[in-house]
């Protein structure tokens, strides 16, 4: 991992791997963005790329400045991050505090399909995502609680309900709101165009966001942030039957341990979350409908290839994407992707 520092702004790219044809991560702005959550991310779209069997790796970048002074800084990395963008040592993925639009100077250098980045790309996520928990514990007559509902949420709930489970929960920043009898996709849509995170206020009683983790469903979407679950959170979750990544790096190291000891299944963040990396790498001719079914064939073939192994969902994610990079890194990173 080594750190690109920019010289007309402060701002940085954690670039994760040395030779990769191409490296892409999210690029964020905060009045002060730090480098170690860059570096996780990184690695995390690192072992997403392994996963796939793509000699690329993950990178991530921060952009730095007080909200005055936040035009001005994004204007000044776009001007630098171009011909990093030109010959791939970093194509940014608009993320926390930056817009697609605003990234858009930056596509016409792009390798990518970049037509495809922004919804379509979340649709493929969310896609994936599912795919992931299908595999996992089938979702046929399961319960599902969906945090963090802004990250991913509609396509997540089209994608369970079309599977045959009930969505008795879901969280956003405002908070929780649960219905046993389970919420239609049409109700949850129309609440969510119109109000966003205050969805859950149109939806019934709300109570604190972390409230969705004591929703007893039987699988558990989350990832609003990174380490959203920690240890604590995971002895609550010890009656699912799986916990399921809708945003990057959900899991500490210690929830894992925790949530594997409760026999409850945790497919890796970087394989549910591996749609949009399929979505924008491929020919630009494709249709939407052909790389909606690429993704769910890919990433059935994928997830069918890590079931039942001894260490998990996630652990068998990791073996095999460290199999390929050694096949083209002379030595794996430092560091597996979870949250510290």
């Amino acid at each position: 991992m080594r750190i690109h520092k920019f010289e007309t702004t402060e701002a940085f790219i954690a670039i994760d791997l040395e030779g990769a044809e191409a490296s892409s991560g999210p690029a964020r702005w905060a009045k002060k963005i730090l480098q170690g959550g860059a570096k996780d991310l990184a690695r995390s779209q690192t072992y997403t790329y392994a996963a796939l069997g793509m000699k690329r790796g993950g990178a991530a970048a921060g952009i730095s400045a007080a909200p005055e002074d936040r035009a001005t800084a994004i204007d000044a990395f776009l001007t630098e991050v171009e011909p990093l963008v030109a010959n791939g040592t970093y194509l940014p993925d608009a993320a926390k505090g930056i817009g697609l639009d605003e990234l858009a100077p930056l596509h016409a250098g792009d390798p990518r399909d970049t037509a495809r980045l922004g919804d379509f790309a979340n649709r493929c996520d969310g896609l994936s995502a599912v795919v992931a928990a299908h595999h996992a514990v089938g979702l046929d007559a399961k319960t599902v609680a969906i945090e963090g509902f802004e990250n991913l949420g509609p396509w997540v709930a089209d994608g369970v309900i079309g599977h045959g489970a009930r969505l008795t929960a879901i969280s956003t920043a405002t908070g929780t709101v649960t219905n046993e009898s389970g919420f239609s996709l049409a109700e949850l849509n129309e609440a969510f165009a119109a109000h966003g995170a205050d969805c859950v206020n149109e939806l019934g009683e709300v109570g604190h966001p972390m409230a969705v983790f004591g929703a007893g469903a039987d699988v558990v979407f989350a990832g609003s942030k990174v380490g959203i679950i920690d240890h604590k959170v995971a002895e609550r979750l010890e009656g699912c039957a799986a916990v399921v990544p809708n945003g990057r790096l959900p899991l500490t190291a210690r929830s894992l341990a925790v949530l594997r000891k409760a026999g409850v299944q945790t497919p890796a963040d970087f394989v549910a979350l591996a749609g949009s990396t399929l979505a924008v790498w491929g020919d630009v001719s494709r249709s939407d409908d052909e790389i909606v079914a690429g993704v769910r064939e890919d990433i059935g073939d994928l997830c069918a290839e890590l079931q039942g192994h001894d260490d998990g969902l996630l652990l068998a994610a990791c073996y095999f994407a460290e199999a390929f990079l050694m096949e083209w890194q002379d030595e794996l990173p430092w560091g597996r992707p979870l949250a510290p």
